[in-house]
């Protein structure tokens, strides 16, 4: 099969023929059929998650339709179409895991960063880890849900139904989680990058109630806030927004580091909380509702050979939205 594969941090992907991946008991193998890519995809590619199994397939939003099922798995067939998130196995046995709370667990491996991803014509996934896609919602759409989404919408979960959120930075996560958000009568304010109009224009045309940069403060204070840009300084600038007992939710599996700030901007029951990985029930529950919204991702697609190009892009921020490699019709 094709792959596109990372040898060295700091280095291009490159284009491969590899053997086909056998799935084990357990698994299931997929015909992948597009892969979002991520932002922690680039700090897989830039050294800032450190020891990535090389060498490596990246892509951790697969959607894709089983071609082989495993010979311990039940509830599938050859033919479904499923989702692959970030989480790709979990032990089960840890205290983490015992307590309902896998997302933590001691020994769990990621999808493209321990196990081989879906920037690939195939791919093979745990099982448990297997989310199903109605075969009706189209490829394109589900994939940017499989991290963006979930992500977010754990964070979403995190906020305790807070009414007036702030999203920060606003990329493929915001831009499906406003959508949720909308469709559940919340309110939404939308900070972008300084001084970009284009987003802050994006953010105002999806649902956002307010939409500025984010080194401005809001036009009212914010029950919760979350942080969806990789960028330590916006914690302290999050917390000069939201009101008395509010909270500002980290996102991201990297930031870079927050700096000092004055305990004042803290107290009256402010907290800060980060967001790791997703559970299975977080999985279920959002590829449940993204029909029912129906979540409609704007998606920028590139053939698997230029995923290169895609990651290029994403770091310099030349599309709205998600980006999508696509690369079989199933």
């Amino acid at each position: 099969m094709k792959a596109m594969v990372l040898h060295s941090v700091g280095k291009p992907l490159e284009l491969q023929d590899i053997p086909t991946p056998n799935p084990d008991k357990n698994q299931l193998l997929l015909k992948v059929q597009t892969c979002g890519v991520c932002r922690t995809d680039l700090h897989i590619i830039d050294g800032e998650l450190e020891d990535p199994n090389l060498p490596l397939v990246l892509g951790h939003q697969i959607v894709g339709t089983i071609a082989e099922v495993g010979k311990n798995v039940s509830g599938f067939k050859a033919g479904d179409k499923v989702g692959v998130p970030w989480l790709g196995y979990t032990c089960g046995n840890c205290e983490f895991c015992q307590k309902n709370q896998e997302n933590l667990c001691n020994n769990a491996l990621f999808t493209g960063y321990d196990i081989n991803g879906g920037f690939a014509e195939y791919a093979v996934a745990d099982a448990r880890f297997c989310f199903p896609i109605p075969n009706n919602y189209p490829a394109i759409q589900a994939a940017p849900l499989l991290c963006a989404g979930l992500i977010g919408y754990r964070s979403l979960r995190k906020t305790n139904n807070a009414q007036r959120l702030g999203f920060y930075g606003f990329g493929s996560a915001a831009h499906i989680l406003t959508q949720v958000a909308f469709h559940q009568n919340k309110e939404i304010y939308a900070f972008t990058r300084p001084g970009d109009k284009k987003s802050q224009e994006f953010a105002e045309s999806i649902g956002a109630t307010w939409a500025g940069g984010s080194e401005t403060l809001p036009p009212q204070k914010l029950d919760a806030a979350i942080i969806f840009a990789p960028v330590g300084p916006l914690v302290p600038q999050a917390l000069k927004s939201i009101k008395k007992g509010g909270k500002v939710v980290c996102a991201g599996i990297h930031m870079s580091d927050i700096p000092s700030f004055p305990y004042n901007d803290l107290w009256e029951e402010r907290s800060i909380e980060s967001v790791a990985n997703l559970t299975r029930r977080d999985g279920t529950e959002f590829m449940q509702i993204a029909p029912k919204v129906p979540i409609e991702s704007q998606v920028t697609t590139y053939p698997l050979t230029e995923a290169n190009q895609a990651l290029d892009d994403l770091r310099a921020g030349n599309f709205e939205g998600s980006a999508v490699l696509t690369i079989s019709d199933g």
